[in-house]
């Protein structure tokens, strides 16, 4: 630790509103970590509702950690609040949302001084814990540096958790590890009997606030009180971790919403409502209206192209919205029936037509390339639906920005079982739309293909990738790829190959409650045939979950 990283940590408290400060004495102390830079972090509601969740209980101080990874990346980290480092703690709790950010959690514990396998760690050390989306997938590359990982939600697993730690943490740790293994969604790799962890979720959502904890300016969205609106998502699109893990479809009531709003314009008059589909929530016309009339301007993660709400559209666009995303993900009616994203070309230009006759002015549009089943007339069809929606809104002044990503297979969906598409191939396509719409005054986001392919290794990957992780010298492609090669692993097994459909898979370990056969009925339904309909939303009780 040095005088300019607590200088640094000083500064970014005198900048911050609502931290949350506790003395120490007599009380557990947990260092929330989130494993990538504090401008990102503190963009997380996620991050920030554990970090309030931790400190509503008195007993616990818990304070964030953050790590720059084009900073000081040998130097070792401290925690903002009070500036200690984390041997200092009881338990390092890391909260992952990326796959890339594995990379990070290796570097973090290395540069503490903690040991960076779990087996190698005694009783002076913290107990190390993880949670998150892709945790809730696949821990497995990760599970030889943990004590324990939540598998879902972590307002349904912390207060159990929390009770066992309050005694445990006194007793030693192999007796601590037991307790844990009792507890629902919590995987311990080091004692696992071979039944698969159940996720855990929270049944009623509106029992915990989700809601911005700590205003900074140093953040995406620093000048905006964010609100989860709604939870999950029943359309059952086959490619989506979320729609998947996150099941099933939950949002809170008109009232509470409302509350927390107002609530939050004590800090500014910007108001971001956050939800997978924000337009499925049912009473967001009522919504839209009342935080109208308490003066709110208004954002929204990002809309669903159906069910579209014209009185909610018009609502955000007179509050001051000015920028929205669709995600029509594919360009042709085929590639869209085959990942069941219910969508036809009609709904996307009625969609656009909306909201450039509300005047919004800045459209991001959102693609995947390497699906399953695409070729080079897929990728044309998104040039042909993109220049179509430009020359709707040509007159409007309308701004329109692509992003693209590769497909990444996640772990628990339907798609889990399909490789990745090379890299030959993603480049060629992604050259293709860029040649043919940045001239017409189309901008283009893309992701880097070599780190998706990284992504993608990551995500279906097993406990072997531990060792690789373990032993980078930087977080460089060049150092990815020597890693594997000295533990004689190869990427195209990973991601290059179809795995069988009747095998366990490396995250069988976790029980999704989405049955497998129900997730093979999903790949059947899009092998079949494109002219297919999609699994109507009506039958998404059938996972089991709903």
């Amino acid at each position: 630790m040095t005088w300019k990283a607590v200088k640094e940590a000083r500064q970014r408290l005198e900048k911050e509103g609502g931290t949350i400060f506790k003395d120490w004495g007599g009380r557990i102390h947990v260092a929330l970590i989130y494993p990538n830079s504090y401008y990102l972090g503190m963009s997380s509601l996620g991050f920030q509702t554990i970090y309030g969740f931790l400190n509503s209980y008195e007993n616990i101080v818990c304070e964030r950690v953050f790590w720059e990874p084009k900073g000081r990346s040998a130097e070792e980290p401290i925690s903002i609040e009070s500036q200690r480092p984390l041997p200092d703690f009881d338990v390092l709790a890391f909260s992952i949302s990326y796959e890339l950010d594995y990379f990070n959690i290796v570097q973090i514990l290395k540069a503490s001084g903690i040991p960076l396998y779990a087996a190698d760690r005694n009783e002076s050390h913290p107990l190390v814990i993880a949670g998150g989306p892709c945790i809730t997938a696949n821990p497995q590359p990760l599970s030889a540096f943990f004590d324990c990982f939540a598998i879902g939600e972590g307002e349904a697993i912390l207060p159990r958790m929390i009770d066992v730690l309050t005694e445990g943490l006194k007793s030693r740790k192999d007796k601590l590890l037991k307790e844990l293994t009792s507890v629902p969604g919590v995987y311990v790799p080091a004692l696992y009997d071979g039944v698969p962890v159940r996720r855990q979720w929270l049944a009623d959502l509106d029992s915990v606030a989700t809601t911005s904890v700590i205003q900074t300016p140093d953040t995406e969205l620093s000048d905006m009180h964010l609100i989860e609106i709604a939870r999950g998502c029943g359309w059952g699109c086959r490619f989506c971790l979320a729609g998947f893990w996150f099941r099933p479809f939950r949002f809170r009531p008109l009232k509470s919403l409302l509350a927390q709003a107002e609530n939050g314009l004590k800090y500014g008059r910007r108001i971001g409502l956050l939800a997978a589909s924000p337009f499925d929530h049912p009473e967001i016309d009522k919504l839209v209206a009342g935080l109208q009339h308490l003066g709110a301007e208004m954002s929204i993660s990002s809309l669903r192209i159906r069910p579209l709400s014209r009185v909610a559209l018009r609502g955000l666009a007179e509050s001051g919205t000015q920028t929205l995303s669709l995600a029509p993900e594919a360009g042709s009616e085929r590639l869209r029936q085959i990942i069941n994203k219910s969508v036809t070309e009609s709904d996307i230009i009625l969609a656009m037509d909306e909201m450039a006759k509300q005047g919004i002015g800045h459209l991001k549009l959102y693609f995947m390339i390497g699906l399953p089943t695409e070729t080079d007339d897929d990728i044309e069809e998104i040039i042909r639906l993109t220049l179509t929606l430009k020359s709707r809104t040509e007159r409007t002044g309308c701004r329109i920005v692509l992003t693209v990503v590769p497909f990444v297979p996640k772990a628990g969906t339907p798609f889990q079982w399909l490789p990745m598409t090379n890299a030959e191939t993603l480049n060629h396509r992604l050259s293709t739309l860029k040649k043919n719409l940045v001239p017409k005054g189309i901008e283009i986001r893309s992701d880097s293909v070599a780190w998706s392919l990284v992504q993608g290794v990551l995500s279906r990957g097993d406990a072997k990738l531990g060792a690789a992780l373990a032993s980078m010298s930087g977080n460089s492609l060049a150092a990815w790829r020597q890693a594997l090669e000295e533990h004689d692993l190869d990427s195209d097994f990973y991601i290059h190959s179809q795995l069988p459909l009747d095998e366990p898979l490396p995250w069988s370990v976790v029980d999704s409650a989405v049955t497998c056969d129900y997730l093979r009925e999903e790949l059947e339904k899009a092998r079949a045939s494109a002219q297919s309909p999609p699994c109507p939303p009506k039958d998404c009780h059938k996972c089991g979950v709903c």
